[in-house]
């Protein structure tokens, strides 16, 4: 099933989405713009809805694909026994993704978890990624707001994901100002509360947040990135502190480093400024049409 939806009239580019089936999970793409393609991985608690605001400008430079991974957005929620909800399905099931693409190898960008899943798929399938883009990488540091450490309490923390977790706690959460991750976007938190509120999605969330607790899997993965990595940090983040993404650009064998003035999404903060950090970004890099089409 197919939707399209008008971009901006400078860039004449038209949202497309479907549905493709992996090995395990069907995955909701959304895509436009013709050129080297790029993905676009969210966070936790998230989906590519969080990528509104960036995703006509990068576009209009190349080909954006942006993805719902698995148990959240508009893709599917499969049961516990049969989607582990750990970095290496999550990368999986990006691997399958990009199998349907065309193209032998993509830029990868994500956030957060979305971070972390590129990490993995870099590291165990190296062929497929050309650069990494990681914004707000919890590499060293996983979640530790209160609701994520609840979600690992014994018995009560499935419960509480499945029950407790209301609109208003949600919503607080992807804002969490000041600096937070959603700005004052209340109308699209309220559109991810909307993906987050069924049995299914809870329950995924609820899986996502103890299945991606312990980050050494991919810690121990570092070394063998080979991608051009840019590392993006908000100077006002309250989850990724700035040394720790300092950390992550050393110790990645070609890290760079960026700093911007938000907190924990700069797509939907600054998204102009980290618009154009990445297209100058993939320029250096030697992707086609890297400049903003006009």
């Amino acid at each position: 099933m197919t939707a399209t939806h008008p971009g901006p009239a400078a860039f004449g580019l038209s949202r497309s989405a479907r549905d493709v089936t992996g090995k395990i999970a069907r995955l909701r793409t959304v895509e436009a713009g013709h050129g080297p393609t790029t993905l676009l991985l969210h966070d936790r608690l998230s989906s590519a809805l969080e990528w509104d605001d960036v995703f006509d400008d990068l576009a209009g430079s190349g080909r954006v694909v942006a993805v719902d991974l698995p148990g959240h957005g508009a893709s599917e929620k499969p049961a516990r026994r049969l989607f582990s909800y750990g970095f290496d399905a999550f990368s999986e099931s990006i691997a399958d993704v990009i199998a349907t693409l065309g193209p032998a190898r993509v830029n990868v960008i994500g956030r957060g978890l979305g971070a972390l899943v590129a990490l993995t798929l870099a590291a165990t399938h190296s062929a497929l990624v050309d650069n990494l883009v990681l914004i707000a990488p919890d590499v060293f540091q996983p979640p530790r707001h209160w609701p994520a450490r609840a979600a690992l309490w014994p018995v009560v923390g499935s419960v509480f994901y499945k029950q407790v977790v209301g609109r208003g706690l949600f919503v607080q959460q992807l804002r969490d100002a000041p600096g937070g991750s959603n700005g004052d976007n209340l109308a699209r938190s309220m559109a991810q509360f909307a993906y987050f509120d069924t049995p299914e999605a809870r329950e995924a969330a609820h899986a996502t947040l103890v299945s991606t607790r312990d980050t050494r899997p991919v810690i121990a993965r570092l070394g063998r990135v080979s991608a051009r990595t840019l590392v993006v940090c908000g100077r006002l983040d309250r989850r990724v502190p700035l040394l720790d993404a300092r950390r992550l650009a050393r110790e990645l064998p070609r890290g760079e480093l960026e700093v911007l003035e938000c907190g924990h999404s700069p797509a939907e903060e600054l998204p102009a400024a980290l618009s154009a950090l990445i297209r100058g970004f993939l320029h250096a890099a030697g992707s086609p049409s890297p400049a903003r089409a006009r």
